[in-house]
């Protein structure tokens, strides 16, 4: 799952980042409206995290914006401005929900989870596909109620399959999910293709076969067939 973390505040900043990499998310930061602005304009994130209080404007107009733009992210805003205007403004504005500063790391994550689930799985706790069971936030996934067991970025790359399901993604698109804007430095893509190579081969072990095709030289989609 791959995060906006907009937030000025440097010691929150690094504290919020370490704590959600060491829970697998891919995590990138912008430290003022115009760096949050532009990536969201660049990129696709399965949710942004944004501070209400920035040094160069103000972070409910980045909510806005991702409205406008019908960006399917979720949206968490992070606020040390605990009056009552200001979350209800956050909600009326498309916010999926908000935390008060200072928060529990605990706190934040499970709030991550349900916006996550609610986004990309109707809410619900677990995954059924075909013969897949997936338990997001056990990170365990099942084959025919056997247990699979997959890297960090196989797991992930399965997952956005599952949230994409008959979907066409383009080797690009899962770079990007997979790595963030780090992506943009790397000098090939071939990793991907060593992944899902990878994914296929555990699941095809598993009797879980023809569940990822491929359309070549435009990308790739979990079957329902």
């Amino acid at each position: 799952m791959k995060l906006l973390l907009v937030e000025d505040e440097a010691a929150l900043r690094k504290t919020v980042v370490d704590a959600l990499c060491q829970n697998g998310y891919v995590v990138e930061v912008a430290v003022s409206f115009a760096q949050a602005y532009e990536k969201i304009k660049l990129y696709r994130y399965d949710c942004v995290l944004v501070d209400l209080t920035l040094p160069d404007g103000d972070g409910l107009d980045l909510v806005r914006a991702l409205k406008a733009d019908c960006s399917p992210a979720g949206v968490l805003v992070l606020t040390a401005r605990n009056g009552l205007d200001d979350r209800i403004k956050g909600l009326d504005l498309g916010a999926d929900d908000y935390l008060v500063k200072p928060f529990h790391l605990s706190e934040l994550n499970a709030r991550l989870r349900a916006i996550i689930r609610r986004r990309q799985f109707q809410g619900q706790h677990h995954i059924v596909f075909r013969d897949l069971l997936v338990w997001p936030e056990l990170n365990e996934v099942l084959v025919r109620g056997q247990p699979l067991a997959l890297t960090r970025k196989e797991y992930d790359l399965l997952l956005y399959l599952l949230a994409n399901p008959g979907r066409v993604l383009t080797k690009e698109a899962i770079a990007e999910h997979l790595c963030g804007d780090q992506v943009d430095a790397a000098d090939s893509l071939d990793f991907i293709y060593t992944h899902l190579k990878n994914l296929r081969k555990k699941l095809q072990e598993r009797g879980a076969d023809n569940y990822i095709r491929t359309l070549y030289g435009v990308g790739y989609k979990l079957s329902a067939e």
